[in-house]
């Protein structure tokens, strides 16, 4: 007689701490929890020092946050969780423009995961598009491992004239890309390069449409480099970032201009690294520079691997500074990275590259 097969026991839901001080939203966000089978409500509080007791003892899966709360508020409660119990946290904002965008940046360098815009007209009972759109976010970032937040300082950059291993590469382009834990990833990287820094920088990151012109303007006030949103045609220019715009493809054309598109999403992403990647290879081949960053799925390694397939220069962040190891771990098993760095040791690891490229800054720009 066979044996029956064995049950596979289902997922344990996923424990949602919410802190939230409008009574009426967070009694949406509620039942927004316990409308989904996947999340379970363990408690919902409307201050940041009750939210601060509770942590400890309940141990959530993941947290949602509001960021204007009485007494201490959603950005001060972010860093103090993530620097004593790291759990993943999303930050459900007001509204997504003006100074509440950058708000919201600061609230994703202090270690949130993820930025909502606070649900306006969510239904009643917990159900329809925009409470599933909740629910998912919370049930996807429940499930990311977080490491305890704390300022990486930055190594000593070797002396003006010191002598580093030159490489043959002729660099003229830098691309990066990111998701989850992107932006203090991009400051940090593009923190450490010199305002006077010699070649054009282009990025991806993944994120909401209408927080993109708010995470431009954030990081334009972290990094030395001046930092803008790309339009179609924007010049290639060295010494600034042009970041893709939300929800549309961004590619290097072959006369040294961004070109945006509205092609179907790759790796379920809009804008996508790949897109970016795959052009910057086929338009400055072996003299490209690719990094990918700190994010969650695949999008980036297979656009990184064309660059690296050409004759370029391909860098993954380590596991050691990533906030989730999902995309550059994927470039690192596929052999797309040339090699792999904390994401403190990026930026001066380009210095170098540059320093040892022999390439005269006429030729930059020029091919």
């Amino acid at each position: 007689m066979s044996l029956p097969a064995p049950q596979t026991s289902p997922q344990p839901p996923r424990r949602v701490l919410i802190v939230e001080d409008s009574a009426v939203l967070r009694h949406l966000l509620m039942r927004v929890v316990a409308s989904d089978p996947r999340l379970e409500l363990l408690e919902a509080v409307e201050t940041a020092e009750e939210a601060l007791r509770l942590v400890p003892h309940l141990r959530p899966d993941v947290i949602s946050m509001d960021i204007c709360l009485p007494g201490m508020d959603g950005l001060e409660a972010t860093r103090q969780i993530m620097a004593h119990f790291p759990t993943p946290i999303v930050i459900v904002s007001d509204t997504v423009g003006g100074g509440t965008t950058h708000v919201s940046m600061n609230a994703l360098r202090s270690g949130a995961l993820a930025v909502m815009e606070k649900p306006q007209g969510l239904s009643g009972d917990g159900t329809g598009a925009v409470a599933q759109g909740i629910a998912t976010q919370l049930y996807i970032m429940s499930q990311v491992p977080v490491i305890r937040r704390r300022l990486l300082q930055a190594g000593p950059l070797p002396p003006r004239g010191a002598r580093v291993r030159p490489l043959d590469i002729r660099p003229r382009i830098l691309a990066l890309a990111a998701s989850t834990g992107g932006p203090t990833a991009f400051a940090r990287v593009l923190g450490d390069l010199p305002a006077d820094f010699a070649l054009p920088v282009v990025l991806v990151q993944h994120m909401g449409e209408p927080f993109m012109e708010g995470f431009a303007q954030w990081l334009d006030q972290q990094v030395p480099l001046p930092v803008m949103l790309a339009r179609h045609g924007t010049p290639l220019a060295r010494g600034q970032v042009l970041v893709a715009p939300g929800n549309r493809h961004m590619t290097v054309g072959t006369h040294g201009e961004t070109v945006l598109h509205d092609g179907a999403q790759v790796q379920g992403q809009r804008p996508s690294a790949d897109v970016l990647f795959s052009s910057v290879a086929r338009v400055f081949g072996a003299d490209a520079l690719g990094v990918l960053l700190t994010g969650m799925g695949e999008d980036g390694v297979e656009g990184l691997g064309r660059i690296r397939a050409r004759g370029g220069y391909t860098i993954a962040e380590d596991r050691s500074t990533s906030v989730i190891h999902g995309m550059p771990g994927a470039a690192e098993r596929a052999d797309a990275a040339c090699i792999s760095l904390p994401v403190h040791e990026i930026g001066p690891h380009v210095l170098r590259l540059l320093a040892g490229s022999q390439t005269p800054i006429d030729r930059i720009l020029e091919g």
